[in-house]
C-alpha cells in the first residue's frame, strides 16, 4: 500500500504516543475521509509497542474486514511479516527488535453480525481491539469485548461513519461528556477536506452520489435521525421511461435477471431486471395482491406466472427471497437459476439509495406502476428510529426488498463501492 499525503488531524493521531491515547479511541466521520488510512499505521505501531497478549480486530464478518483493512494492512506489513488463516481468522505477525531477536503477536479476527456473537469473545483476556465500521457492531457484543480488554493497558481503536443520534455508540460514548473529559474515551471527527488525496472533482463527484439523510451521514458526517420516505431522491421525471425509450438496441447490451419477493398473504412480485453493467433497466414487473384479489396462489401457480412473463428469453439468474424455500425448489425444478437474495436491509437500502441518486435505476412508468407507488410510500418507521434502531415500515416494501436484493446480491463489489 503507498501511503499519499497526509492531513493534520491524521498525522496527530499517528503521532500521539500509544500510552496517551485514550482506552477507547474513535476515528468517526464521512466517506472517504481518510479514517482507515490513518488507523493503519496507528494498529501497526500498537501491534509493535502495545502491551503483551492475544489482539481482536471485529467487524461485520471476516470478509468485511478483509476488504475494508486487512487488505491494505498485509500490504503495508509486507508478505514476509504476516501468516493469515482467512478460515480461522487467525493472524500471525512477526519482526525483529534491535537485537535481531525475533518478536511474534497473535491477532484474532471476530465477525460480529448479531447479539450471538459475543460468544466468540466470552472468556477471552485481551490486549487490544481494532473495531471496523464499529456502529455495525451490536451493543451487548461491544459491551463484552471491553470487559475482555483486561490487560493493564488495553485500548480499544475504530473507526465508524455516524448512524442514528440514538445509537448507543453516540449516546453512551461519543457525546457522554464524562467520559469525554476523563479521557476514557477520544473521539476525532473527520471530513472530505481532511483527507487531502481527494482531488475537487473526485469531491464533488461523491457529494453527488448521496442525497437527503445519506448525505447529512455520508459527505457531512453527521448523527441524524433516519425519518420520513425513505428514497426521497426517487424522482418520478428523473427515473421513469415510456416505451419509446426502451427499444432492443439497448436491451441486447443488458444481461437479464428476475428479484423476486415472495407473499402468500402478501404481495408476490417479480421485477424484470435489465443490467447493462452501468444502469439497471426494470421495463416489467410482476405484482399479485391476494388480498386485494381474494385469491391466494400456490407456488406451481406463481411459477406459471414467472414462466408466461419470461417468455422465451431465460434469465442470467432469479434472485429470490432467502425465506422462500419452497418456491425456491419449485423454480429449480422448472429449470431456472436460483441464487438466494442478501437481505442486509440496511447496507441494501443504502445502495439503492446511492444508485438512485446517481441516475442509475430506470424504470418503465406504465408497467411498474406499483413500484412507483411503493417508492412514494415507503418510511422508516419512526418509533423504532427513537430506540436506535434503523428499519422500514413493513409496508409497502414489496418491490423495494425486491430491488434491494437484486442490488445487493449481483452487483459486483467494485459496483457496490463505487
Amino acid at each position: 500500500m503507498e501511503f499519499g499525503k497526509w492531513g493534520e488531524k491524521a498525522l496527530n493521531f499517528i503521532d500521539n504516543p500509544i500510552p496517551g491515547d485514550a482506552f477507547i479511541n474513535i476515528l468517526e466521520g464521512s466517506v472517504r475521509s481518510g479514517k482507515t488510512v490513518a488507523m493503519i499505521p496507528k494498529w501497526i505501531n500498537y501491534i509493535v509497542t502495545g502491551p503483551p497478549g492475544l489482539l481482536l480486530m471485529v467487524g461485520k464478518s471476516k470478509d468485511t474486514i478483509y476488504d475494508n483493512v486487512l487488505n491494505d494492512l498485509f500490504d503495508t506489513i509486507g508478505k514476509n511479516w504476516y501468516r493469515y488463516n482467512r478460515q480461522s481468522g487467525e493472524i500471525l505477525v512477526w519482526w525483529k527488535d534491535r537485537q535481531g531477536r525475533k518478536i511474534e503477536r497473535r491477532i484474532r479476527v471476530v465477525g460480529a453480525k448479531d447479539e450471538g456473537s459475543e460468544e466468540y469473545i466470552r472468556g477471552k483476556t485481551l490486549a487490544g481491539a481494532y473495531c471496523d465500521e464499529l456502529t455495525l457492531t451490536p451493543e451487548k457484543f461491544f459491551k463484552q469485548l471491553l470487559n475482555r480488554l483486561s490487560v493493564p493497558g488495553a485500548k480499544l481503536y475504530a473507526t465508524t461513519n455516524p448512524d442514528s443520534p440514538a445509537h448507543y455508540l453516540y449516546k453512551e460514548y461519543i457525546t457522554n461528556e464524562d467520559k469525554l473529559r476523563s479521557g476514557l474515551v477520544k473521539v476525532v471527527h473527520f471530513g472530505l477536506d481532511d483527507n487531502p488525496n481527494l482531488s475537487e472533482e473526485y469531491k464533488r463527484n461523491i457529494r453527488a452520489s448521496y442525497s437527503g439523510m445519506w448525505f447529512k451521514r455520508m459527505i457531512l458526517g453527521l448523527w441524524v435521525l433516519a425519518e420520513g420516505i425513505i428514497y426521497d431522491m426517487f424522482d418520478e421525471e428523473k427515473h421513469c421511461f415510456d416505451d419509446g425509450f426502451w427499444n432492443n438496441t439497448l436491451k441486447s447490451r443488458c444481461r437479464r435477471y428476475i428479484a423476486c419477493d415472495y407473499g402468500t398473504k402478501n404481495p408476490m412480485v417479480y421485477l424484470d431486471i435489465y443490467d447493462d453493467g452501468d444502469t439497471i433497466y426494470i421495463p416489467d414487473m410482476y405484482y399479485w395482491d391476494s388480498r386485494k384479489e381474494q385469491r391466494q396462489k400456490t407456488d406451481s401457480e406463481y411459477a406459471d406466472d414467472l414462466e408466461q412473463m419470461i417468455g422465451d428469453e431465460l434469465p442470467d439468474m432469479v434472485v429470490i427471497d432467502p425465506s422462500a424455500a419452497s418456491f425456491k425448489l419449485e423454480c429449480q425444478g422448472r429449470g431456472f437459476r436460483v441464487k438466494d437474495a442478501d437481505n442486509s436491509v440496511n447496507d441494501g437500502i443504502r445502495l439503492v439509495a446511492k444508485l438512485l441518486t446517481k441516475r442509475k435505476i430506470l424504470i418503465h412508468r406504465k408497467n411498474c406502476q406499483p413500484m412507483i407507488d411503493e417508492f412514494q410510500a415507503y418510511v422508516w418507521d419512526e418509533v423504532a428510529a427513537r430506540r436506535g434502531e434503523e428499519k422500514p415500515v413493513k409496508q409497502y416494501d414489496h418491490a423495494m426488498d425486491a430491488l434491494r436484493y437484486y442490488c445487493q446480491t449481483m452487483l459486483p463489489k467494485w459496483r457496490r463501492k463505487e
